[in-house]
């Protein structure tokens, strides 16, 4: 298995190289050359698999360049940190199929991801004796998840940029609580797509980047988006336990990589009816979806903070296969975006979008009354994020459905816009509890590029 990027500018490269480097060093990102099929009778035998079991068949299939043992022992390390027997497990409620991925370390659905890829940095690291520098943005619980997946982990660095005052309160505690000397936090006084773009403009300075060893945890790497794919099988063969049915999923998306893996999937062979999209005011991937609007307009703040963005890093992936996989038609795009703040679809290549997902957009009203009719209906507690899957599931997808709609995030770790909702604070769990008193850590600094690249050079050296 090989990887290539989506510019077109690298040979292809095996899959420990592809997880090291992050961002290709073109600026595109990079994809397998081709996606292993999965055959109805593999997929069967799937079924009665536990969820490390599962992830090793998924992985492993993109996987050749790290012996089975080696890979079985790392994800067995990776999802032991989980505090749910099933790691990712199937909650019925009204109608819908909430599939929990909150259940890690910082109680949201990057520790599924990023708590492999801390383990499989720190594998190919000992293995060549190197030492790694991450530089990551995060809209909310990217930081904390990878901050919590290299902490104290030998051979590696890691700085985090956040929107200063644009996480939860939660959030931005899972981050600057962690002090381990390893581990930088920098709060942007900005939004997340200007700490986005500070990290990609990193990455895209080879030298800087060489020089430094930079890697990548946000959903650029491919490892990220590989380790969410394995959830989304998880999900279809628990809904179709008790016999065949169609399945949708509905996806709360901010930077496209969460659906991206759903996409992935459903290109390997999983039977996906529908790959619903749902977003919050931040809905330039609802305009393109529903009207070809690819156009870029201001970041507004909402009461799901890890959807406020933008510029969805991930969709360049996606724009890769609906291009036929013609690099130059994905430099022309980015180049019209940058030069004229939006990409223009002919009709064929929107249908092919429309036949690929649905969308909708929610609202902040809309997410906080479906917290509250969905905890007085069913008992079920929803954080915002999940609340905006649910309530999109609710309205776009047919009730004859299984309706697997991604609960992100834990609902206390977005206390406020809870308790607003249903008129009291959700249960606090003791991972959150334990955050009150600690000591903090963190550098707050201007969206100034130099500035961040002198913090870095500075901590590393």
């Amino acid at each position: 298995m090989r990887y290539i990027s989506t510019r077109g500018g690298i040979q292809p490269i095996p899959f420990k190289d592809a997880v090291m480097m992050g961002l290709a060093t073109d600026g595109g990102l990079l994809l397998p050359e081709s996606y292993p099929q999965i055959t109805a009778g593999q997929l069967e035998s799937w079924r009665k698999l536990s969820y490390p079991e599962l992830a090793f068949q998924v992985i492993s299939s993109f996987v050749d360049d790290i012996p089975a043992n080696d890979l079985k022992g790392l994800i067995d390390r990776s999802y032991a940190t989980f505090t749910h027997p099933e790691i990712t497990p199937v909650v019925s409620a009204d109608g819908v199929c909430i599939l929990e991925l909150f259940h890690g370390v910082t109680l949201a659905f990057k520790d599924v991801a990023l708590q492999f890829l801390g383990n499989i940095f720190e594998y190919i690291l000992a293995e060549r004796h190197e030492h790694l520098n991450i530089i990551g943005a995060t809209s909310g619980d990217t930081g904390s998840a990878a901050i919590h997946g290299v902490r104290g982990k030998k051979g590696i660095n890691i700085f985090i940029l956040h929107p200063h005052g644009k996480t939860s309160p939660v959030q931005a505690r899972q981050m600057t609580s962690v002090t381990d000397a390893n581990v930088h936090n920098i709060a942007i006084e900005g939004t997340f797509d200007d700490c986005q773009d500070m990290v990609k403009a990193l990455f895209n300075d080879l030298e800087f980047k060489e020089k430094y060893s930079l890697g990548a945890v946000n959903s650029i790497n491919w490892a990220r988006v590989l380790a969410q794919v394995v959830y989304y099988f998880y999900a279809w063969l628990r809904v179709t336990d008790t016999g065949p049915r169609p399945v949708g999923f509905a996806v709360p998306t901010g930077n496209f990589g969460d659906i991206f893996a759903g996409y992935v999937a459903k290109r390997m062979g999983l039977p996906v009816a529908k790959l619903l999209l749902a977003t919050n005011e931040n809905n330039i991937l609802t305009r393109f979806i529903n009207r070809g609007d690819y156009s870029l307009s201001a970041v507004v703040s909402t009461v799901s903070p890890s959807m406020d963005i933008q510029v969805a890093s991930n969709f360049e992936r996606y724009l890769f296969h609906l291009y036929h996989e013609d690099p130059a038609r994905v430099r022309a795009a980015f180049d019209e975006l940058k030069g004229q703040g939006r990409i223009t679809f002919t009709p064929q290549e929107l249908d092919q979008v429309r036949q690929d997902f649905c969308s909708t957009s929610v609202d902040q009203a809309q997410t906080i009354e479906t917290i509250g009719n969905f905890h007085k209906e069913t008992g079920y507690l929803l954080d915002p994020h999940s609340a905006v899957g649910v309530k999109a599931a609710l309205d776009m997808l047919p009730a004859d459905m299984a309706r697997v709609c991604l609960a992100t995030a834990h609902p206390a770790k977005f206390g406020e816009v809870v308790e607003q909702a249903i008129g009291a604070p959700p249960p606090v769990p003791s991972a959150i509890a334990a955050l009150d008193g600690m000591p903090t850590r963190c550098e707050v600094m201007a969206a100034d590029l130099d500035k961040v690249r002198e913090f870095v050079i500075r901590n590393v050296e």
